[in-house]
């Protein structure tokens, strides 16, 4: 057998667990936004894919336009 299959079959139970207790100190530290501001920011993506929707639109439309006057 390899060294990393090993060091796999011989994890210990305790590393398991320390792993655990540290993923969930480290879960105590997120700090989720309110809602006010995620209202807020989702306008900002909406608004901004509809903006840059309009202007791939518009530039389609020109370059459709532009190739059809020229053929």
């Amino acid at each position: 057998m390899s060294d990393k299959t090993e060091k796999k079959e011989n994890a210990s139970p305790a590393l398991k667990r320390s792993w655990f207790q540290g993923l969930k100190v480290e879960a105590k530290k997120i700090t989720w936004p309110d809602k006010k501001r995620v209202a807020r920011e989702t306008t900002a993506v909406v608004i901004s894919a509809v903006v840059l929707g309009a202007i791939t639109m518009g530039i389609d439309f020109l370059v459709e336009y532009g190739l059809s006057y020229i053929w």
